[in-house]
């Protein structure tokens, strides 16, 4: 599985390849995006678009990431990720590499607690809990 970045000039023609995966992933934003919303962005050059694909060019995971400049870092947040993108140590360093590549000294994104222990694997760790309320 190789993980490749989509360029901003292809992903209005990618997306219906990827849209499954990212709507697999929407279920759990508690309605702070419609897919429409992602697509915007990503088609708009303001998130990344990567895929995972096979050795016959079929994509099998999709996500899409912000970055946020801090004073002292550059961080990739992975704002959506469905299907088969993270799945072992190889295609977690090849997403890493292309994060580099747009200057990431760091990769962050939200996990439900399966996905948290999952990635724990490949050295992220729980840093804080979110909480919410609407005003």
């Amino acid at each position: 599985m190789n993980v490749n970045y989509v360029p901003q000039q292809y992903a209005a023609q990618t997306w219906p390849q990827i849209e499954q995966y990212v709507e697999s992933a929407i279920e759990h934003c508690h309605g702070e995006y419609t897919i429409d919303q992602i697509k915007l962005l990503v088609c708009m050059g303001q998130w990344l678009l990567l895929v995972a694909v096979d050795e016959e060019r079929k994509i099998h995971g999709a996500a899409t990431v912000s970055f946020i400049n801090y004073p002292n870092d550059r961080v990739a947040f992975i704002t959506f990720i469905g299907g088969k993108l993270i799945s072992n140590q190889d295609t977690f360093q090849q997403m890493s590499n292309i994060l580099k590549s747009n200057g990431a000294t760091k990769v962050q994104g939200m996990a439900r607690p399966a996905i948290a222990r999952l990635w724990k694997r490949y050295g992220f760790e729980e840093r804080s809990t979110l909480v919410e309320v609407r005003i």
